[in-house]
């Protein structure tokens, strides 16, 4: 029985049979995949839940913990703990990963690890995922360098411009996902992108809308640096989320999820051991000091968060990953006034409905994708959606010459002839 390539080239018999073979043909080409899709949809929904609802439950209890029980542990060791934690349950998915495929290389079948060489023994697999974590280093300095660029605009512009500032993190993500990953984003999604950042400004106006004498500034603060920081920053992090997803789909090694997970929280050890040692030990002025059984769930959750961002960028993106955390805030700050008495204003409230819409205008945007231009021999450079540009769009600018060429092959191919219709696909 022909392929469903060699049928639609009119390879197939020539013969009664013909147009039946043609037509099982098609329907082989698309088995499976309307499933397949639902079933990647329903994981993609599935891990952005999940993300939400984590970082809506790290926000709380980082509060009750460091404002209601007045913990005094510092931030910097509970990031490492949650380094830490990572690395140990990406080491043993990966050891799960690489027996199985170290049984399938024994029994012959063939191996499905993205052109990873399959070692003997587990230590050299790491040994060698150890070897390749140049990319993931990059990432775990540029977190450092936000972190350092946090601390000095905070020292010079206070909070209340800095959550200002610090929503242009959703417009720079979208920028870079333009300008890296070469995605076209309707006029729609750009406009609900713009809604969601003066959504998320206005729901932190508790934060910004303060007197200027009460604002916690240095004696010596400098305006300028200290906005130039911020913005350095934001603009790092929207770079940050768009280099990461990339390297997880697009990178010739294709290491898989947990590979990389490992990588990053290794290469984030030395970055987050320099910020304990000039912390000094946080708020306790010792080392370790002031954690209890609620810290150590807070760097569970901490950890959680990690794989579930790498999750969601991997059957998502990284917009979307910014939209399930920007539902977290709204989220929070819900749970953090039934439980713990913060701020709830009618300003909030009408934000809050403005960004649970603008998500909702995101995602559920129906404009068709913008044509992709091809290249010098007609073929498209991109895919939408895992199929060629060509299964959904006619050719442009066909001339009427080249239209009449294309049904004179069809007919000379094509097993049967249905009169009037040319075999096009």
């Amino acid at each position: 029985m022909p392929s469903p390539g060699d049928v639609e080239k009119g390879k197939g018999p020539s013969s009664t049979g013909g147009e039946s073979t043609r037509s099982t043909g098609t329907v082989a080409k698309g088995h499976g995949r309307p499933s397949l899709l639902a079933s990647m949809a329903t994981i993609k929904v599935a891990v952005l839940l999940i993300l939400c609802l984590q970082n809506s439950m790290f926000t709380l209890l980082r509060r009750y913990s460091q404002g209601v029980l007045k913990e005094m542990y510092s931030k910097y060791e509970v990031l490492l703990a949650g380094e830490m934690i990572k690395m140990v349950f990406s080491a043993w998915m990966i050891y799960g990963t690489f027996t199985q495929q170290l049984n399938n290389k024994q029994e012959g079948v063939s191996p499905t690890s993205g052109g990873i060489p399959i070692s003997d023994s587990f230590q050299k697999h790491l040994m060698y995922i150890i070897s390749k974590s140049q990319k993931m280093l990059v990432l775990a300095m540029i977190y450092g360098a936000m972190n350092i660029l946090s601390f000095v605009s905070l020292r010079n512009i206070g909070a209340g411009m800095f959550t200002i500032f610090a929503q242009c993190k959703i417009l720079t993500t979208a920028t870079f996902s333009t300008l890296l990953l070469q995605r076209h984003y309707s006029a729609t999604r750009w406009r609900a992108l713009v809604s969601l950042s003066f959504g998320v400004l206005l729901f932190s106006e508790p934060i910004w809308n303060v007197p200027a004498a009460e604002q916690k500034t240095e004696k010596n603060s400098n305006l300028i640096l200290g906005t130039a920081a911020v913005l350095i920053e934001v603009t790092l992090s929207g770079f940050a989320s768009i280099y990461f997803e990339k390297v997880i789909k697009t990178d010739p090694l294709q290491l898989n999820i947990w590979e990389r997970n490992f990588q990053l929280a290794l290469t984030s050890f030395p970055v987050y051991l320099v910020f304990i040692i000039a912390d000094q030990g946080g708020p306790s002025g010792s080392l370790g000091g002031g954690w209890s059984f609620l810290t150590c769930v807070v760097a569970l959750l901490g950890a959680a968060g990690g794989l579930l961002v790498a999750l969601s960028i991997k059957y998502g993106d990284a917009i979307l990953k910014t939209l399930a955390t920007t539902g977290a805030i709204i989220l929070s700050s819900v749970l953090d006034w039934a439980f713990l008495g913060g701020p709830l204003t009618p300003v909030m409230m009408i934000a809050g409905v403005n960004v649970i819409l603008a998500i909702f205008d995101y995602t559920f945007d129906q404009t068709p994708p913008i044509a992709n231009k091809t290249n010098g021999s007609g073929n498209s450079n991109n895919t939408t959606n895992g199929k060629s540009n060509n299964d959904n769009s006619t050719p442009i600018n066909r001339s009427s010459k080249e239209e009449e060429m294309q049904t004179l092959l069809n007919k000379r191919t094509s097993p049967v002839n249905t009169p009037g219709t040319p075999n096009r696909k």
